[in-house]
Order: structure tokens, then C-alpha cells, then sequence
């Protein structure tokens, strides 16, 4: 199974693809979407929607974990990570792909056990689980893979294994 990971933003959106065969996790790909700071709102949209749907044509992912919005302190980062949120949920629909969302406190949950893990944490369980002790630089890469990994341990694959045997 294909795991697409995404960790949004409007500067940065992080991804990553992993296989999963239901004991191992391997990287295959991973990466980030990087807009321009000085550019319109909306040319960065477009920027972030044909880079996520070249990744889906490339790596026909099976599913996709992407990080779920939560409560912000910063109103004025909310709004543009909502808009390269929806651009994504919008490519991924398009494609037929399954969303399955986790907010950043249930992914440290799932790969540590504790949901206020700090990022050292959560990046050596990430290492553990991937076996590897190299990890990509950017962290919106890395918090990409951890959404990714925290779908293999949770119920919504269960359910998503359930119904494609039906």
C-alpha cells in the first residue's frame, strides 16, 4: 500500500510517500512544495495544485494522511494554510484518493504514546520506525512522514482494509 503524507502550508507544504506491506515502512519519496513569499495568494494556490497533482500522477498513491487543521493562535496563518489545505483535499479528491486526517497531537499519540511529544520524539520514532537514522532536513518533510507512519498504526486503516474487501 502507497501512503501519500502531507503536512500543509502555504510556504511549505511537506510530503511523503511511503510502502507499507502491513509489517515494513519504506520511504520511497519525499519532498516539499515551496512557494514564494511575494507572490499572490492565489498564484501560490496554483503553484501548491499542480505540484500536489504531478506527485499523485507520479506515485498513485493509494491513500493519503494529510495533517487536519486545529486550533491556531495566529489568525493570519490559519487562513492561507486552510486555502493550500483545501487546494490539496481538492487534488487528492479529483484523483479518487482517501483522506484520512490527524491533527499534530494525535500523531504524536499514535508514534509516541504521549500527544504532547516534543519533535526530537517524535523524529527518533519516525528513524525507529523507517530504520534508518537519516532523516530529511526540512521539518514539514519529516511531519509528513510521521502522518504517513501514524496511518499504518491507527483504526482508519483497519476500516479502509475492511472496505476495500467488501
Amino acid at each position: 500500500m502507497k501512503i501519500l503524507g502531507i503536512d500543509p502550508g502555504m510556504a511549505i507544504v511537506g510530503y511523503s510517500v511511503v510502502e507499507y506491506d502491513g509489517k515494513n515502512i519504506e520511504l520511497k519519496h519525499s519532498g516539499s512544495i515551496q512557494t514564494p513569499k511575494g507572490e499572490r495568494e492565489s498564484a501560490r494556490l496554483l503553484e501548491i495544485y499542480k505540484d500536489m497533482n504531478s506527485i499523485v500522477e507520479k506515485y498513485k498513491p493509494d491513500i493519503c494522511a494529510i495533517e487536519k487543521l486545529f486550533f491556531f493562535r495566529n489568525r493570519t496563518t490559519v487562513m492561507p494554510v486552510a486555502h493550500a489545505r483545501g487546494v490539496i483535499l481538492t487534488v487528492l479528491e479529483q484523483h479518487n484518493i482517501p483522506i484520512y486526517e490527524y491533527t499534530p497531537m494525535e500523531v504524536k499519540q499514535i508514534l509516541t504514546g504521549y500527544g504532547r511529544a516534543d519533535k526530537k520524539e517524535v523524529e527518533q520514532m519516525v528513524k525507529i520506525a523507517l530504520g534508518t537514522d537519516k532523516l530529511p532536513k526540512l521539518d514539514d518533510t519529516i511531519d509528513s512522514i510521521a502522518i504517513a507512519i501514524s496511518y499504518t498504526r491507527s483504526s482508519d486503516m483497519l476500516e479502509h482494509l475492511t472496505k476495500i474487501k467488501k
